[in-house]
């Protein structure tokens, strides 16, 4: 493989979920590759950090404040993308929530906040997205899945239902796209050391968490939690040429964890 396969320059890339974890992580490799990075989620604090450490390798960079799970925030986001950078070739939805209640006592309300970002936000995203990759002679949409996808968690349902989601979508636009040389994939992490897998130890005692976490690492072949930029690596090379003829794939990064 030549290494020109995995360059990114001159490519502008929509990262969401873009202010910590994966999201972070993905902007700062897609940065050392040579694409121009744009970061949003709802906290532009933390966005305006990732984008200063992004411009570090000679790119630009640009964070934008939107909450995905609210229809109204995504086409405005597209456009403030496309008005700063021309286009957009790369999109990255790794914006997601969940909500740690028992099915028998899962409302509505819980149920929206999940789906509205995890998958409804996803696909609307992915569509304004698209619709600018058509006009520009094509695109990667990359999905932030989960094994939870595959494998339901407890008690996180609705984030299990909303992944396996995710990864239904992903076929469904990849077959829709391919059209368009717009190519969709999907990642499935296991247990990543973000804020989000780290928040359910949260609410237990030290000696229960660690306990915990112990438990999760004897599950997994590697015997390890995972690292944000592992998964920032999978991205890259979804993102690149490097995977050209691939479309509509879910990779799976979780240290072996599934086949247990």
């Amino acid at each position: 493989m030549e290494t020109k396969q995995l360059s990114l320059k001159g490519k502008t890339a929509l990262i969401t979920g873009g202010s910590r974890g994966i999201g972070e992580a993905t902007a700062i490799e897609f940065a050392k590759l040579g694409a121009n990075v744009v970061v949003a989620s709802r906290k532009l604090s933390e966005l305006e950090r990732v984008a200063s450490e992004a411009k570090k390798f000679g790119i630009k960079a640009l964070a934008i404040e939107a909450h995905i799970g609210r229809m109204e925030q995504i086409q405005p986001l597209v456009e403030k993308v496309v008005k700063e950078f021309g286009t957009l070739d790369i999109l990255v939805n790794n914006g997601g929530t969940t909500v740690a209640l028992p099915a028998l006592e899962f409302s509505e309300k819980a149920w929206d906040s999940v789906m509205n970002l995890n998958l409804k936000g996803l696909f609307f995203l992915s569509q304004e997205a698209a619709k600018v990759m058509k006009a520009h002679g094509g695109g990667k949409i990359i999905n932030i899945a989960s094994v939870s996808g595959y494998k339901p968690e407890v008690p996180t349902c609705a984030y299990s239902i909303s992944k396996a989601g995710v990864i239904m979508a992903t076929k469904s636009m990849a077959v829709e796209w391919a059209q368009y040389n717009i190519r969709v994939n999907a990642i499935a992490p296991g247990p990543i050391d973000t804020a989000l897998f780290n928040a359910k130890f949260a609410v237990a005692l030290k000696d229960e968490a660690v306990a915990q976490l112990g438990s999760i690492r004897n599950r997994v072949p590697m015997a390890r939690i995972g690292r944000p930029a592992e998964i920032a690596d999978v991205a890259c090379f979804l993102a690149s040429d490097a995977s050209s003829f691939i479309t509509g794939q879910t990779i799976v990064v979780d240290g072996g964890l599934l086949l247990r």
